[in-house]
């Protein structure tokens, strides 16, 4: 059985103390700390601070463990970041970026028997259950786990709102460094507040304009969600965890490199697409890709948060996988250039095209890649799995969207985890869909597989495909609508009976024929407000109310 103990570290910098404004990124993870963001995109602490495990190399001792922590925090501006309250309920307004401080490591002295990654897992699982106090807490929960007084494993639980995965894994490298004994060069990227102003120049200022414009016609034109058919009608947010381990895969994830000339990312990412577009029976995904706006060099070193969106639309409607993988390198690289943005201008759009359109954007269909944050060096530590696939499922957990793919290794062994919502792939299902993933990538590095109706993607796949036939489907622009399901969520949030609504000369009309008091804007404004994780509904474009007719959009 383990012992606890705690030691408390005190760091120095020679670098001054300073205030400044937040950057982008610290600017959205603090709204989404505050929950400030619609209602779909909520999270819970636990889907917000992140987790890692570093292993130390040599003969580190525990002092030499606990001085690179030392280190580390007086060499990067973000682990003595801190945001002061806004006062009230406000958001924080800017940073302050300490001199020194104190931060406090766990000591575990592990049983003989005792397993290292579990007990790690546990400190970090509570960990990250809790919420930082960003007015004062150092940015990252620290765990020393040692055998026979020898250092193990360190378990870390970082704050988002200073940190995000790849700057958490240039942490984890230069750690390494350090405790191996070697030294580390100066560090040459931006602080937080050298990013904040760099994003608030001339050029930055045009960046997140033309980044604004780009979400904006894509929230306009494009389906705000993918996935709408008879099974999607649950309005939870848990979803089920497939963990998949494969050495085979990333063999055949370099074959198809090589095959293509197109990078993982892109390969990963259009197998991807072509698997959820098929289950969606629809050709267009809109898919979010997260930790995706280190694409400028000068950023790459930066230890701190970048933590915003991309927004990609794949077009699968293509003969075979080359093209797609081509088309999906080019929406990749217009995404990733185009996810620096201020959250609340973005917010505002997401508002007012809602009203719009009558629909909500969701992130329907989510890739995380994060294979770039540890070091290969430290994933080869982990032994490959005893059998090939292996699939581990994992508990359920909150997540705002409806299908998720995390890549978190790619080279030696494929690993990757899908998040599935009930509604679109059950267990089994979700079984089918990494298998076929699986399939894919290795066909990917054999020859070009065809897709299309007549393609081979049916066949290898044996998932299901979207159904519409349980209500009153219409096409309503780029969104499909379940009338039937439409018109009872009218009797719900209008409080009335007698509803009928209707598809006719390209118009959505709900006509209301007794009670409601509300004029068509206020009704608008109500429906729209009700369809978060309603996928399969729109506001009417048109309402005929006892007290008047009108678009309900002026």
């Amino acid at each position: 059985m383990s012992e606890t103990r705690s030691t408390v570290l005190r760091y120095r910098s020679q670098v001054p103390g300073a205030e400044g404004p937040l950057t982008l990124g610290q600017d959205n993870v603090l709204r989404c700390l505050r929950n400030e963001q619609p209602s779909r995109e909520r999270n819970e602490p636990s889907s917000l601070n992140k987790q890692a495990t570093w292993t130390p190399f040599g003969d580190a001792d525990q002092a030499r463990c606990l001085d690179a922590l030392r280190t580390l925090a007086e060499r990067h501006a973000a682990l003595r970041t801190v945001f002061p309250e806004g006062g009230g309920d406000q958001l924080p307004t800017f940073q302050r970026q300490l001199q020194e401080g104190e931060f406090t490591v766990e000591l575990i002295a592990l049983g003989p028997d005792e397993d290292a990654a579990a007990r790690a897992d546990a400190f970090c699982w509570d960990q990250r259950c809790q919420p930082f106090d960003l007015t004062a807490d150092f940015p990252l929960r620290l765990a020393l786990l040692t055998r026979d007084d020898r250092p193990v494993l360190l378990a870390v639980v970082v704050s988002h709102a200073q940190l995000d995965g790849m700057a958490t894994g240039l942490l984890a490298q230069e750690w390494t460094v350090l405790v191996s004994g070697g030294e580390l060069p100066t560090a040459t990227g931006p602080t937080p507040i050298e990013v904040a102003e760099q994003e608030r120049s001339a050029g930055g200022r045009r960046r997140g304009a033309a980044a604004l414009r780009h979400w904006e016609r894509i929230l306009t034109e494009e389906p705000s969600a993918v996935f709408a058919d008879d099974r999607v009608r649950s309005t939870d947010n848990l979803l089920h965890t497939l963990g998949i381990r494969t050495p085979a895969g990333a063999a055949a994830l370099e074959r198809a490199v090589k095959r293509t000339s197109s990078s993982k990312s892109a390969v990963l990412t259009a197998c991807y697409a072509a698997l959820a577009a098929h289950r969606a029976a629809r050709s267009t995904v809109v898919m979010a890709a997260l930790s995706a706006n280190r694409h400028r060099a000068v950023l790459a070193e930066h230890i701190g948060t970048l933590a915003q969106d991309a927004l990609l639309v794949l077009d699968t409607d293509c003969p075979d996988l080359d093209t797609l993988i081509g088309r999906t390198q080019a929406q990749a690289l217009s995404g990733y250039w185009h996810a620096t943005f201020d959250t609340e201008q973005l917010w505002k759009i997401l508002d007012d095209s809602s009203l719009r359109r009558g629909a909500r954007f969701v992130r329907d269909v989510v890739l995380n890649d994060v294979s770039g944050t540890v070091p290969e060096e430290l994933a080869a530590l982990r032994p490959d799995p005893a059998v090939d696939p292996d699939l581990t499922w994992y508990p359920t957990e909150p997540l705002p969207t409806r299908l998720m793919m995390n890549v978190w290794r790619t080279g030696g062994c494929l690993e990757i985890s899908l998040h599935a919502h009930p509604d679109v792939l059950d267990r089994e299902e979700t079984e089918h869909f990494a298998r076929a993933l699986l399939r894919l990538i290795d066909l990917a590095g054999q020859r070009n597989v065809t897709l299309g109706p007549d393609g081979e993607l049916a066949a290898l796949s044996q998932l299901p495909v979207g159904r519409r036939e349980k209500g009153r489907w219409q096409q309503v622009g780029s969104n499909w609508v379940d009338l039937d399901a439409l018109a009872d969520r009218l009797r719900t949030v209008l409080a009335v009976k007698d509803v009928e609504v209707t598809w006719e000369n390209d118009e959505l009309t709900a006509l209301v024929r007794e009670g409601c008091p509300l004029t068509p804007t206020e009704a608008h404004t109500a429906v729209v407000d009700s369809l978060s994780w309603r996928d399969t509904l729109m506001a009417p474009q048109r309402y005929v109310l006892p007290n008047g007719t009108g678009t309900g959009r002026e």
